[in-house]
């Protein structure tokens, strides 16, 4: 099922003839609640350990399995909180809105150009944040947190496809070229990213996972 939701994602779309108009199909739409979902979840559960950790200083998030996967870690951090709040409370917020437009295209919504270059931006934004937090955890934190994995995964998820979208309808500039290799190939962005990520926490700790 997952598969043949991603083989579909860009090629059903739908325009109602007004330009710079367009749905972003069934499929896409699902995509978005799914991932935005997850992503909602998984800043939830962090919150709500968050505040839990902030009560009692001597509580033991559920996903603090070891040394190295260990949420309690990721939370006492001063990353944790990079903008004087605590990072999932903005994933609330911004993994409701993907939500909402997933639902808003399920329901038949059409969305002018701006409004996908917004969204484009918002998941741009929202997986540089990622990859920056990626860094943190795995080099200067040193400790992992599984909420945020599922986190980071949705959010690159998100924007692979919204970005594949955008190109290939033209609201994004791009040769004719790549855009026939994402409309064949629009599964291996996330997949090499995310994979990527795979093996730099696989190196990273090695010795660990082999000990």
């Amino acid at each position: 099922m997952a598969t043949a939701l991603a083989e579909n994602v860009v090629a059903d779309d739908k325009t109602d003839g007004v330009s710079g108009v367009r749905s972003g199909g069934r499929p896409l739409a699902l995509l978005l609640v799914i991932t935005g979902a997850a992503g909602l979840v998984a800043s939830w559960v962090i919150t709500f350990d968050k505040f839990k950790l902030l009560e009692d200083p001597d509580f033991i998030p559920a996903c603090s399995m070891n040394p190295v996967v260990s949420c309690g870690n990721i939370m006492k951090s001063d990353q944790a909180s990079v903008f004087g709040f605590p990072n999932p409370m903005l994933g609330l917020a911004a993994y409701a809105v993907v939500i909402c437009v997933g639902t808003g295209l399920l329901a038949g919504a059409r969305y002018r150009r701006w409004f996908w270059l917004g969204l484009n931006a918002g998941t741009l934004f929202g997986v540089g944040f990622c990859t920056w937090l990626q860094y943190q955890s795995l080099y200067h934190i040193n400790s992992l947190c599984l909420w945020c994995c599922l986190a980071w995964a949705a959010t690159i998820v998100m924007f692979c496809y919204v970005t594949v979208h955008n190109i290939e309808h033209r609201f994004l500039p791009a040769p004719a070229g790549l855009r026939g290799a994402l409309r064949e190939f629009h599964w291996a962005p996330p997949v090499l990213w995310i994979g990527g990520i795979g093996i730099l926490v696989l190196i990273r700790w090695w010795d660990f996972w082999i000990s």
